[in-house]
């Protein structure tokens, strides 16, 4: 801890008082000259103590001469074999900054306190590190990430069930999931609390989306449903286990009394919505399931058949946090209004502070 806060404070700039000799130096610069003097007590060797000064040697014996003629007094004297040492003067020089240093750190350290409790909360701000986010694949959220300026998110995509554990274990600070709106606030809590703990974890819902068949330009095998796929021997492309959609998936499948094993293409897992609407763009398969944006973004057509929400899930303590505010900012603000809006198939709803369960389907 104290370590911690050695480094934190050292990462605050110290305020940097000087004085002058009181005379008449012209332009000398009196603050290399003090360098100069403090490194000659430690080393007999011009150069090295001109390199501690952060000048060469020429402009160190530059720098001497000038001072000694201005003062009329010699400061260091040369000897052949002994190198270069201070005179008396010189030392009561050195002695008398010394003093000068402690002295104004005396008077002028209240200052610098005071300049440090400035600078802190907004270097700390400055440096705000981003929220871990693993998150069930949204293209909006993605979009903003990728495009938006200053997204306050480090996201790592996995299935939103995968992204709820994780929660639950603590390996990151927001979990980003979907479910359909048509669920009771009891199935949600019976899901969420597989891996949280009401009196832990809070959800607070952002975007509504449409989830539906992804299909070719004129949707040629005329599927409406997803029953359909079966019963007309369309070669699908699967979203990954783990996923919501893939839970959603399976459970059309089951309501519709289709035989999934005899469905071509059902084992064929695929992690995004952009890459399921990339396996129908090529070809490779007659139908798939996701977001209207991802087959907008393929030139596909779209069968609309499930309204759900996406939000995150986030520990109750993280609330307060600065990191979160920041994200509740950007959210509410025009850059993530502006890039939602021209993706088809969301609505943004209607701003509102993390809460209860219950509270995300409402």
């Amino acid at each position: 801890m104290a370590k911690s806060k050695a480094k934190k404070a050292a990462q605050v700039p110290a305020l940097r008082w000087n004085w002058d000799f009181g005379v008449d130096l012209d332009d000398a610069d009196t603050r290399r000259l003090l360098a100069l003097l403090g490194a000659l007590v430690d080393t007999a060797a011009l150069g090295d103590a001109a390199a501690a000064a952060g000048i060469s040697y020429r402009a160190a014996w530059g720098l001497l001469r000038l001072c000694q003629q201005r003062l009329g007094v010699d400061l260091v004297v040369m000897e052949r074999g002994r190198g270069t040492r201070l005179t008396p003067f010189g030392e009561s020089v050195v002695e008398m900054d010394a003093a000068a240093r402690l002295a104004l750190a005396e008077v002028h350290g209240v200052w610098e306190r005071r300049m440090c409790e400035l600078v802190s909360p907004r270097r700390e701000s400055a440096v705000l590190q981003p929220l871990r986010l693993y998150a069930g694949h949204d293209l909006a959220l993605a979009d903003w990430a990728e495009h938006g300026r200053q997204v306050p998110l480090a996201i790592a995509w996995h299935g939103s069930e995968e992204a709820l554990a994780a929660l639950g274990r603590g390996e990151c600070d927001l979990a980003g999931f979907h479910v359909p709106e048509h669920w009771t606030g009891a199935q949600l809590a019976a899901w969420l609390g597989c891996w949280l703990k009401p009196k832990l974890h809070v959800c607070l819902p952002v975007v509504r989306r449409q989830q539906g068949l992804i299909v070719a330009r004129g949707n040629p095998l005329k599927l409406r449903a997803a029953g359909d796929i079966a019963a007309r021997g369309a070669r699908m492309v699967n979203r990954q286990r783990g996923s919501v959609t893939r839970r959603l998936i399976d459970q059309l499948l089951a309501q519709s009394g289709a035989d999934v094993a005899a469905i071509d293409g059902y084992a064929h897992e695929e992690f995004t919505h952009d890459a399921v609407a990339a396996t129908v763009a090529g070809g490779s398969a007659d139908v798939g399931f996701g977001i209207m944006a991802a087959a907008a973004r393929f030139d596909l057509d779209f069968v609309p058949l499930v309204q759900e929400r996406y939000g995150f899930a986030l520990r109750h303590a993280l609330l307060e946090s600065e990191a979160l505010q920041t994200l509740l900012r950007r959210l509410a603000g025009r850059t993530f209004r502006q890039r939602l809006a021209a993706l088809p198939g969301y609505e943004l709803l209607k701003p509102a502070a993390p809460g209860a369960w219950e509270d995300f389907l409402a």
